[in-house]
């Protein structure tokens, strides 16, 4: 009997319930009166709305406990979907379980003790009582299952609403052409996120679709969507103190960078300018460091925004410098942006390249017969340097991939 699922309740005499039922409405009284006064999220005597849901739960209970005593084979699954509406409801409300668990006990402790003082009486034969104790902590049992599931299923639905809305604001807050600040008010007011002043967009190389298992835990405040190439990582008032620090101890690990402080409206412009640094980061050009801060790195990124710009622009500028072979040929190169980044001063040049001034002399007179008249123009000099730069920063990408 014990192995079957009402078994304890087939080994009550056919007729106990019949015997019981006449207490239960003291019982259930007691039970009532036992959570009011011992836990007190349920002391509420005002609210006669919330005692009637107290005792409409106690009655359920009881009844339900009578009714599988007359019929130990009866359908329990309506009493199953009562007590999961019932955590769906504590759900909704916003309350943990703990206080409708700690009912439930109080509750069987108090119809344990009534049942033993029926017996003490002599008004219910004492035999029944162990399958009785059986009966009542596996109908406890039950009842906090189904309670927990329904709590459970809305809390997980819930979730899923909550991410579906953060999804969705992302999108708003990253959309080009932007949309209104009524707009990402409202939807930020239903995703229960708080609006800041700013916001910093994060793009991450987290590679396609990862497990959610694998997916990084970050605050609660940061709106994450790891679902797209690269993932995004929304970062409210990013200026402030520590910010930058749990964005780095998130994303641990992770390849990522972090887009321009931007109000609320350019969040578009903050995450393409992080998308872009990632890419970079991925070439070589910028430093694989854990996080990337585009604002350490504004100059490389307008000079590799349009890179067939560039490219024009070297060929135009740097060509006299394919008539030297190479290693002669990068060594000038060299030479030349460290001598324009230098404001012309030889002996700096040479303590930057670690080599003798007359070798820079040598070096510059060597350029000045490539490039003539050209060397001693500012437009041409700025131009110069810009196209020196991307040659350097992709040279330092080939070396780093070689590595």
């Amino acid at each position: 009997m014990d192995d079957e699922p009402n078994g304890p309740f087939k080994a009550f005499p056919s007729d106990l319930h019949d015997h019981l039922r006449p207490f239960f409405d003291d019982i259930r009284e007691e039970v009532v009166r036992a959570i009011k006064t011992e836990i007190p999220e349920y002391a509420r005597p005002t609210d006669d709305t919330y005692m009637q849901v107290v005792h409409r739960g106690v009655e359920h209970a009881l009844q339900g406990f009578l009714e599988r005593m007359a019929k130990p084979d009866t359908d329990w699954e309506p009493v199953t979907a009562t007590y999961q509406r019932i955590g769906r409801g504590e759900a909704d409300e916003g309350r943990s379980l703990d206080s409708f668990q700690s009912a439930l006990r109080l509750g069987a402790r108090v119809t344990w003790r009534r049942v033993n003082a029926l017996v003490d009486a002599e008004l219910l034969p004492r035999k029944v009582l162990a399958a009785f104790g059986e009966a009542l902590f596996l109908h406890l049992d039950e009842m906090a299952a189904a309670t927990t599931a329904g709590y459970t299923e809305a809390r997980l639905h819930a979730a899923g609403e909550l991410q579906q809305r953060r999804t969705r604001l992302i999108d708003l807050l990253t959309a080009d052409p932007p949309a209104s600040a009524e707009a990402i008010s409202d939807l930020a007011h239903t995703a229960r996120w708080p609006v800041p002043r700013a916001v910093a967009v994060v793009a991450i190389d987290f590679g396609p679709r990862p497990a959610p298992a694998a997916r990084p835990i970050v605050p609660p405040e940061f709106l994450a969507r790891f679902d797209v190439q690269p993932s995004v990582l929304v970062v409210p008032d990013p200026d402030g103190p520590g910010r930058r620090r749990a964005v780095a101890g998130a994303l641990h690990g992770l390849r990522a960078a972090m887009g321009p402080t931007v109000t609320l409206q350019e969040g578009a412009r903050s995450l393409r300018w992080a998308a872009e640094a990632l890419d970079l980061v991925r070439r070589g050009i910028l430093p694989d460091t854990e996080l990337v801060c585009c604002q350490e790195h504004l100059a490389t990124l307008l000079l590799f925004r349009d890179e067939a710009l560039v490219d024009a622009m070297a060929e135009r500028r740097l060509s006299p410098l394919n008539a030297v072979r190479s290693p002669q040929r990068e060594r000038l190169a060299e030479t030349l942006l460290s001598w324009l980044q230098s404001g012309h001063n030889a002996s700096e040049v040479a303590a930057r390249l670690a080599v003798h001034p007359q070798t820079v002399r040598y070096r510059m007179r060597q350029l000045d017969e490539l490039f003539g008249d050209q060397l001693h123009d500012p437009t041409v000099q700025f131009e110069m340097q810009l196209a020196l730069r991307a040659l350097a920063l992709r040279l330092t990408a080939v070396s780093r991939r070689g590595q």
